[in-house]
């Protein structure tokens, strides 16, 4: 394994980080906050790591899957551990592992967060906060790609670790330029958000942040009553849109730009999310009808929570906990699958459950014609056995750490729905749960293992498991590559 440039690509991911950090203390700057200090001290330390172990490239360059899973596994990790300091500095949350959960959140897009009074923060801290969803949602490797000159010989093992799904492909032969094209749909799609919710009465500032969550699926606000603060009718449309949108398979937009209609509308996966979408939002709808009054008022808050729900956004605009029990029990499952893979959502991803109803199918037609050659496919391609083998180790290792999960939480005694969807919606990434960590609620109830517990799910659930599952493996370290 080749440990000097590991360190060498972590050093400089680490120098990017605190060039980052210049962006919140500008903002504190502006508001004439003294937090941005904070930043400003962190982006020093950084920077120093950087010159140390980030300018000087090893001799040898090479690097393979083992060595991307490691150093995307350490790389948010350390972004994590590093990016927590401004809110420990500035006391906003005195507590360090808090604070680390809250970044971990962050950037791995969950939402969840341990914060009481969010609108106390310093404007620089919450702008910090919502600016990590933004960052992690595309992914902390690809946005160091796409502004440094990391070579394109070693940067597709890091893409392929980082990116969501069964499948990583490269838009362009380039892995760099891949990266680019991606930021720039993200950027685009980011800024088009902020000035459409501008036109809904919110300030520039308001509109960044919830653009930043919603690009990000990461559903941090600057409201303690979230995106329910500004009830309009307008601001929920736009969110639940794009919300929607950032769901979606990036690659659906680069075929879009390149007039591949063919692709994109028969694509397996996007007909299977939108049509998930429209029959919860049909289901919901008419279940709380009782509740609004009429169908349109139904509409908007069943669409505008599916939509938070299946991306993984985590914004509410409902106490989802005062629904009745089909609609809380829609809104669970839909946090299982997720959003689509190569989207900025989390969950399991719509594609694999749509290989796994054809496997089911596919094992039915060999008992009923046992000597007919079946062929799977997706989107007109041939599924191969690599792939169903990896869909087959993600389902075994995502039970199997669910399970390990909700019963160290449970060491707390909370009531299972507490401790069990607590830790479904950490791993899934999506940010509120149900009972004790409703929409209305959070995480700060929970002993500091807990946390813990809850920040390694995030991270697995970020990185879908095997990351973590290589670096905790003693053969990775034992042996000599």
């Amino acid at each position: 394994m080749n440990k000097k440039m590991i360190v060498y690509i972590l050093g400089k991911m680490l120098g990017v980080e605190g060039a980052v950090l210049l962006i919140p203390a500008l903002v504190s700057l502006i508001y004439r906050e003294k937090s941005g200090v904070s930043f400003l001290i962190v982006g020093v330390i950084l920077g120093i790591i950087y010159l140390i172990f980030g300018r000087k490239k090893p001799k040898c360059t090479r690097i393979y899957g083992k060595e991307g899973f490691v150093i995307v596994g350490l790389a948010w990790i350390l972004w994590s551990l590093f990016g927590a300091l401004p809110f420990f500095i500035t006391g906003s949350i005195p507590n360090y592992i808090d604070a680390f959960f809250e970044t971990v959140s962050g950037f791995t897009t969950t939402g969840s967060t341990i914060l009481q009074d969010i609108e106390s923060l310093p404007m620089g801290i919450n702008f910090w906060r919502c600016l990590t969803h933004w960052i992690g949602g595309m992914g902390v490797l690809v946005f160091v790609l796409m502004i440094t000159s990391l070579d394109d010989e070693y940067s597709m093992p890091l893409m392929r670790a980082e990116m969501p799904g069964p499948e990583t492909d490269k838009l362009v032969p380039k892995a760099r330029n891949t990266a680019t094209i991606l930021y720039t749909m993200y950027f685009v799609l980011t800024a088009v958000e902020v000035v459409l919710l501008m036109f809904g009465g919110m300030n520039l500032y308001d509109a960044l942040v919830h653009s930043f969550s919603t690009a990000g699926t990461g559903g941090f606000s600057n409201r303690n009553s979230s995106v329910s603060f500004y009830d309009s009718a307008y601001i929920d449309g736009v969110i639940t849109v794009f919300m929607i949108l950032f769901g979606v398979n990036f690659n659906m937009y680069f075929f879009l730009l390149l007039k591949d209609w063919k692709s994109v509308l028969k694509n397996e996966e996007l007909r299977a999310y939108l049509g998930i979408i429209a029959a919860s939002i049909a289901v919901i709808t008419v279940n709380i009808l009782n509740i609004y009054g009429n169908v349109l008022h139904a509409f908007r808050y069943a669409s505008f929570q599916v939509a938070s729900v299946i991306t993984t956004t985590g914004f509410y605009t409902a106490d989802y906990e005062l629904w009745p029990e089909l609609s809380k029990t829609v809104l669970l499952l839909i946090m299982f699958i997720g959003a689509c893979a190569g989207s900025t959502g989390g969950g399991i991803k719509v594609s694999r459950f749509v290989i796994l109803c054809k496997s089911i199918g596919q094992e039915i037609k060999k008992i009923l014609h046992p000597n007919a050659v079946t062929v799977m496919k997706l989107n007109g391609k041939k599924v191969g056995q690599d792939t169903l083998r990896g869909i087959n180790v993600y389902f075994a290792a995502y039970i199997f750490i669910l399970a390990a999960s909700v019963l160290i939480v449970s060491i707390d005694n909370f009531d299972f729905a507490t401790s069990f969807s607590g830790v479904l919606t950490t791993i899934n990434n999506v940010g509120p749960g149900i009972s004790k960590v409703g929409p209305v609620e959070n995480f700060h109830i929970f002993s500091p293992l807990s946390k813990l517990v809850f920040c390694f799910d995030m991270l697995v659930g970020r990185l879908e498991i095997i990351p973590y599952l290589l670096i905790l493996s003693p053969d990775l370290w034992r042996r000599r590559f």
